[in-house]
């Protein structure tokens, strides 16, 4: 099995670009790349599937745990030429690093270093980097063992500062550089970078970029240096695609994707599939009403606080999700979900726009986020399960609720066990919440998700 963490020095090195790059160049020498994205974000795992042609899977060690991710990688890796792992922040950064991931899938890293206004002082960082990943270090801190697969450096000036940069590292490949001049930038907003469904990677800027690696990084070389090796029989995969699905326990899902609406991990859709999901996909910008053949809806974050003036508009739309709240048929959401459930979205001028009117309270816009790991306890019954039943997962909006909430169906904290207040509204048999789930952190959460809308079929 061939893998890599493509690691930053820090948050904003370049390492999406360079991931980027490195997967669009692999394509181009006709091999197969199954992405994944360190951590939770879902924007960088857009934009993966976009390169790959393939879903890009998240890794999440406080969120699934290692046997989770470590079935995830080898199970989704086993039919691909090559794996590459985005990292997240910075090598080190974080109780979960990425370095923590990288010991554990026994993975080489490619460190990115951004080397604008550096020369051989970068030789001393990428040896601080190597030794700090060795085991046994004396300054204290715990940390795994890490296997360093080569350096590429970001933003190099011309080949003379690539020489002085190459000839200060010692002990690493140097794989080679992206230059300064290259003129690729992906859009970015509050959220951060423009995501997948808004086709923000031009056919002719992605293949620039994939010409530029192939010109400038030993792309053969990163290949060979890849190899991973993998002890013990090839695990089952986590979406269960072995698992047959009874006959009659199949159900249909609506799954809200568009513009607005398009964050969701690709296990957790595998996940409900193998409990017996079909899921079909409908736009709340553009269609009329909830697909008739429908037995549950799942609204999934997103933003839709740029699109409000469109969602809105759709009024149709709009009551008909209202309407099938009130009918008491399953409905769960999250995040931007939340927000187009609510009473109506301000946005940062303190405009409202109304929305489906689920719950009686507004949401608005805020200049500051709200963000970070998030474990739930649910203390009643409801589409996620039964009371007692644990979820791990993450928040991070600009958004906040205004007004009287709903009912909430679970106690929260985060992942240092500071205690949050209640959260997951009720109404009927709606959820939403702020907190973005994976399935992949409860045994059976796909399964009662699925026993939920089935029950509610047959009631």
């Amino acid at each position: 099995m061939r893998g890599i963490v493509i690691a930053g020095t820090h948050s904003g090195c370049g390492k999406t670009t360079v991931t980027l790059g490195i997967m669009a160049a692999l394509r181009k020498k006709g091999l197969a790349v199954q992405p994944f994205k360190a951590g939770p974000d879902f924007i960088d795992a857009g934009l993966h599937r976009l390169v790959a042609d393939r879903p890009s899977r998240n890794l999440d060690l406080w969120m699934c745990g290692q046997d989770y991710v470590t079935r995830c990688f080898r199970g989704h890796a086993a039919d691909a030429d090559i794996a590459v792992i985005e990292g997240v922040m910075g090598l080190y950064d974080g109780d979960r690093s990425t370095a923590s991931l990288a010991a554990l899938l026994e993975a080489p890293v490619v460190l990115v270093v951004d080397a604008y206004g550096m020369a051989e002082s970068a030789g001393a960082m990428v040896k601080g980097f190597v030794e700090f990943g060795v085991r046994g270090s004396e300054c204290g801190v715990k940390r795994d063992e890490v296997r360093f697969g080569g350096v590429i450096f970001n933003r190099v000036a011309s080949e003379t500062h690539f020489a002085r940069l190459r000839d200060s590292v010692c002990d690493v490949p140097v794989l080679g550089y992206v230059p300064r001049e290259l003129d690729f930038e992906i859009p970015r907003r509050h959220l951060g970078l423009t995501t997948a469904e808004e086709d923000p990677l031009a056919g002719k800027d992605l293949n620039r970029l994939a010409e530029t690696v192939l010109t400038h990084v030993d792309v053969d070389r990163l290949i060979q240096n890849a190899q991973i090796e993998v002890k013990g029989s090839k695990p089952e995969r986590t979406d269960g695609d072995q698992r047959e699905t009874k006959r009659g326990k199949r159900f249909t899902l609506a799954v809200a994707c568009d513009k607005a609406f398009s964050f969701y991990y690709e296990d957790n859709l595998d996940l409900l599939r193998a409990a017996g999901a079909e899921i079909i996909r409908f736009s709340p910008l553009a269609d009329p009403e909830i697909p008739g053949a429908a037995d549950g809806v799942y609204i999934g974050g997103g933003y839709p606080e740029l699109h409000a003036a469109a969602l809105s508009g759709n009024a149709s739309m709009r009551e008909s999700v209202r309407a099938w709240a009130d009918a008491k048929k399953p409905l769960y959401a999250e995040c931007g979900g939340l927000m187009y459930l609510s009473r109506g979205i301000r946005d940062f001028d303190d405009k409202l726009f109304a929305m489906a009117g689920v719950f009686p309270f507004e949401t608005r816009m805020m200049k500051k986020p709200r963000l970070g790991y998030r474990e739930i306890v649910l203390n009643e019954d409801c589409i996620l399960g039964s009371r007692g039943e644990k979820y791990r997962g993450h928040e991070f909006h600009y958004s906040e609720i205004v007004g009287e909430a709903a009912g909430t169906a679970y106690a929260m904290s985060d992942s240092r066990n500071k205690v949050f207040p209640t959260e997951g509204f009720r109404r009927n048999n709606a959820l939403a919440s702020y907190v973005h789930v994976h399935f992949g952190s409860s045994r059976r959460g796909a399964d009662h998700f699925a026993c939920f809308i089935k029950g509610a079929r047959r009631a």
